[in-house]
């Protein structure tokens, strides 16, 4: 069954572009049909197509789309849509002045004139890679195939991996290798190291073999330039974790494109250094099993690296060796054949060999061990079997290493919720569980249960039930559970290789039985967690999140876990996984959880020292909260603080846990909430950055005592008080009609028969009366009420008087009064001012109007992520071409209207389109005289 395979840099052409366009998710025109439907049209698999984004847009010819075919792990093929900028591929012309014709991207020569790189295929690279499609299928199932459908939104990510040693081999691309020489330097040094790109922060977990502790990781260009370094902590393990944040796009571009190399150094006594390029590689998605492969040589430079998995349902070792240095250079024009046998090894015992020939532009291999035997697989769940590489001839060289489980930076964990029990509740109990899996198949674990209905009488790990009733259990970790903690913490020795498999597949749930749910009370799926630069997750057990720990308790089919620590500046890092909420309970709640985190004490009447942590869509949220005060930071020490999440369907709290994190911080911090780094991309108004007012919130920033509706959740409104963000519900106005109706896509219900303001028999009452769009109500003259502004509800921080006589509606902030008590609170999460108690309530203090504010006033547009104020201009700016100035956009009344400029028409014959104006030009006789033949080329 021996099959040549794709070298490491050639088996991972681009298939995801960079800087996609997400697909439109509209029904597909027919059943059963498998393709992409975007801007309202639908498109076969593989089709490619310009996106017409409509008038006055038109046809984006530098961008070209792509429907790709996609295998969902149950087989199914679906299609994916993913766009890419293809003006950066562009040909270089061979002539001095070349010109753009209409319908075209690149520039051209004129007829007549050379252009020799013309043909050159744009797409060479993705149509190499569909080529190879097949021999991947044949290696990996349909486990290779893992698309962005089967993960939470945010959690979509590219896998890269590099093989370090001492040598570079000459076959990488010429791209990657213009800086690199190919020279052994004087180490057998070999590391192993994984890439996961989300957005724009790059996670790496490293591990290395016969080298000293390095002392620093740089990350170089192609250019061989140094654009990142990592200083790797001191540590007593060879695992290196790390992650770079706020990765430049022109840097993802060249990660993307294989012409990013790591260096990795270390200084303690002799020093030595290892290097290699970062390639794409689709076995990463199914590898289980993993071997970094060394030489017994000293100085060798040699390596490799065995990324190995099992079959869905045989006994079948499925893997891809990675070398470099084996294979020596040799002075021929034509890389020679090399054979070379790769041998699968207990205790020096050869149990299965298998031989093949490989080149030097193609070392790579990859191949397939039939039907193990029972033996064999249990000393692969002990890490006994070794994986050898030898070429043969006169001077054969070998580099060997044994086979573990796959090892990363990643925290296998677990929540465990009522609504992800095989039988659904709400009970408001949560399960946390956190994994550590040996090189040698033990697997230690630490599981917490809380809030649950009755005795637990059961904790097991399982498969998926074949059938509702019919449970799986592979594992029953029982025994050490203890009643009296709520815990079981303990190691399972006896994994079975399968079972290995089957838990870096995230394929194995933990479950939890009552008295009163035999069955199952909780139960969670075991998966990893990207590592995100946190270290608790790695080293302390979350604290637990339940309903049952809300104050009034909340019968609740959601659970998390969280892990909070504070570092060494009195900053507080934080990072919550959530479970178990189903999109039933709420129809305007889909699949992932919207939610508010917060961080506060337990005495839920001290609103002062209760902080919102973040606003997020999915089910994760992680972040650094920098303005942390002395009082919380005692609450935590103490273990009197809690942390919290919110949802739509309950706004005071859906879960909670308490929160005991020891630190020795006297002072509080200044400074404002971190928010996760797939926010890192945005950039804000240099003044905003600048004010220390201003409040960083959902990867954008907010000046001070502004309001806006947040995104996770269109039924809040928050604003920003001096570098705090405070988000409420939205109030809504009483009605006085007796039959009301909630419109789609509205927080508030209305009135179901709306009558013409004109029309109104209270307008009719009060002649002189002032009608206010806002409440939709007619207020007699004199009096004064706090205007409705949807979608904001109720501004409690302005004042609205109607004028009698002239109908007019005058408005005016709120000054709070000067406080003279130590201790003002805010009675009610809407009110704009705070008050003193009422034992330190001094006398007078009356609230004061100032800043007219015109009542009705015309409303903003928003454009993107942007918000225009009414009647200013702009030219708008598309994602992967940029600014179009040629398009001038402005608000109308809270009504974005755009028109491309108009072009003269012109009457002569010959006409040009020179950079950077809108209109086509004709050209002047010089010019005709200079390039006779431009002018058929360019009309």
């Amino acid at each position: 069954m021996g099959c040549a395979w794709l070298r490491g840099g050639g088996a991972s052409r681009l298939k995801s572009p960079s800087l996609p366009i997400q697909s439109e998710r509209e029904p597909m025109p027919s059943k059963g049909m498998t393709g992409c439907s975007f801007g309202g049209r639908f498109y076969s698999v593989e089709d490619m197509w310009h996106p017409d984004l409509g008038e006055p847009f038109g046809v984006m010819h530098c961008v070209q789309c792509y429907c790709e075919p996609l295998k969902s792990r149950r087989g199914k093929v679906h299609g994916k849509v993913t766009c890419r900028n293809i003006k950066q591929d562009c040909p270089e012309p061979d002539c001095d002045e070349p010109v753009l014709l209409p319908g075209q991207c690149c520039k051209t020569c004129p007829k007549g004139q050379a252009n020799r790189r013309l043909g050159d295929g744009m797409f060479d690279g993705l149509e190499y890679f569909q080529e190879k499609d097949d021999d991947l299928h044949k290696s990996y199932n349909d486990r290779s195939y893992l698309s962005s459908e089967d993960m939470s939104p945010g959690e979509e990510r590219m896998e890269f991996v590099a093989v370090l040693t001492g040598l570079i081999d000459s076959w990488l691309p010429s791209t990657s290798t213009s800086t690199i020489t190919s020279t052994s330097t004087s180490t057998s040094g070999v590391a192993r190291a994984r890439f996961s790109l989300s957005r724009t922060s790059l996670a790496f977990s490293i591990t290395y073999q016969r080298m000293g502790p390095p002392s620093k990781i740089d990350f170089v260009d192609s250019d061989g330039k140094t654009v990142f370094e990592y200083k790797v902590p001191k540590g007593d393990t060879n695992m290196i974790c790390g992650v770079w944040k706020s990765l430049p796009k022109a840097t993802i571009r060249q990660l993307q494109a294989e012409q990013l190399r790591v260096t990795m150094t270390t200084t303690a006594g002799r020093r030595e250094e290892v290097e290699g390029i970062v390639i794409k590689h689709r076995a990463l998605l199914s590898e289980t099993f993993s071997s970094t492969l060394t030489s017994e040589e000293e100085h060798s430079g040699m390596g490799g690296i065995a990324m190995l998995t099992l079959s869905d349902t045989e006994n079948n070792l499925h893997f891809i060796l990675i070398t470099q240095g084996l294979l020596k250079h040799t002075s021929g024009t034509e890389p020679p054949l090399v054979a070379i046998r790769v041998q699968l090894q207990y205790r020096q015992q050869v149990l299965r060999e298998i031989r093949n020939n490989v080149t030097l532009h193609d070392p790579d291999f990859a191949e397939v061990l039939t039907d193990l035997n029972s033996r064999e697989l249990f000393w692969l769940s002990r890490g006994q079997l070794e994986i050898a590489v030898e070429t043969e001839g006169e001077e054969p060289q070998r580099i060997s290493g044994f086979i573990t489980g796959r090892r990363s930076c990643d925290t296998i964990q677990s929540v465990m919720s009522s609504g992800d029990a095989l039988v659904p509740g709400k009970t408001g109990g949560v399960g946390s569980a956190v994994f550590y899996l040996h090189d040698n198949g033990t697997l230690d674990y630490q599981i917490q249960v809380a809030g649950v209905t009755s005795e637990v009488v059961g904790v097991t790990i399982e498969l998926k039930p074949r059938r509702r009733s019919k449970r799986s259990v592979l594992y029953d970790l029982t025994p050490d559970y203890s009643s009296t903690t709520g815990r079981a913490a303990g190691s399972w020795g006896r994994l079975e290789a399968r079972h290995i498999h089957m838990l870096l597949q995230n394929e194995l749930f933990i479950n939890v039985a009552t008295a009163h749910n035999q069955e199952g009370e909780l139960r969670g799926l075991i998966r990893a967690l990207l590592y995100n630069g946190l270290e608790a997750p790695r080293h302390h057990t979350p604290i637990p999140l339940a309903g049952q720990f809300v104050s009034p308790p909340v019968q609740t089919n959601a659970a998390g876990h969280a892990w909070v620590s504070v570092d060494d500046q009195c900053h507080l890092r934080y990072q919550i996984v959530v479970a178990g909420l189903s999109p039933s309970d709420d129809l305007t709640v889909s699949a992932h959880l919207h939610g508010l985190a917060e961080i506060g004490e337990l005495d839920d009447s001290a609103t002062n020292h209760k902080r919102l942590l973040t606003g997020f869509y999915g089910s994760q949220a992680q972040g650094i909260l920098r303005d942390v005060s002395v009082e919380l930071l005692r609450h935590l020490d103490k273990g009197t603080a809690f942390i919290q999440v919110s949802t739509k369907v309950n706004p005071t709290g859906e879960i909670r846990g308490r929160v005991l994190v020891s630190n020795s911080c006297e002072f509080g911090t200044r400074g404002e909430v971190e928010e996760a780094s797939e926010f890192d991309e945005l950039f804000a108004p240099e003044e905003l950055r600048k004010d220390p007012h201003a409040c960083f919130f959902e990867g954008g920033h907010h000046a001070h005592s502004s309001r806006w509706t947040p995104s996770y959740n269109s039924c809040f409104t928050c604003s920003c008080q001096k570098g705090t963000v405070i988000c409420d519900p939205l109030l809504c106005p009483a009605l006085s009609c007796s039959h009301t109706v909630k419109p789609e896509g509205q927080c508030c219900p209305v009135c179901q028969e709306r009558k013409d303001p004109k029309d109104l028999k209270a307008l009719e009452e009060h002649p002189e009366g002032c009608y206010f769009e806002g409440d939709q109500k007619v207020h007699p003259p004199g009096t004064t009420w706090h205007p409705y502004v949807p979608p904001f509800g109720f501004i409690k921080c302005a004042v609205c008087t109607c004028k009698g006589g002239t109908g007019e509606v005058h408005c005016e902030k709120v000054t709070c009064p000067a406080l003279t008590c130590s201790g003002p609170v805010r009675r009610s999460p809407s009110d704009c001012c705070k008050e003193c108690p009422d034992d330190e309530k001094p006398q007078g203090g009356a609230v004061e109007h100032a800043d007219t504010m015109q009542a009705d006033g015309t409303r903003h547009c928003k454009f993107g992520k942007n918000y225009y104020q009414n009647s200013e201009n702009w030219h708008p700016h598309v994602p992967l071409v940029g600014e179009m100035k040629c398009i001038t956009c402005w608000c109308d009344h809270g009504v974005t209207k755009c028109q491309r400029k108009q072009c003269p028409v012109l009457s002569c014959t010959s006409i040009v389109r020179r950079d950077g104006k809108c209109c086509p030009d004709c050209l002047d006789e010089d010019e005709l005289m200079k390039h006779p033949q431009e002018m058929k080329g360019s009309r």
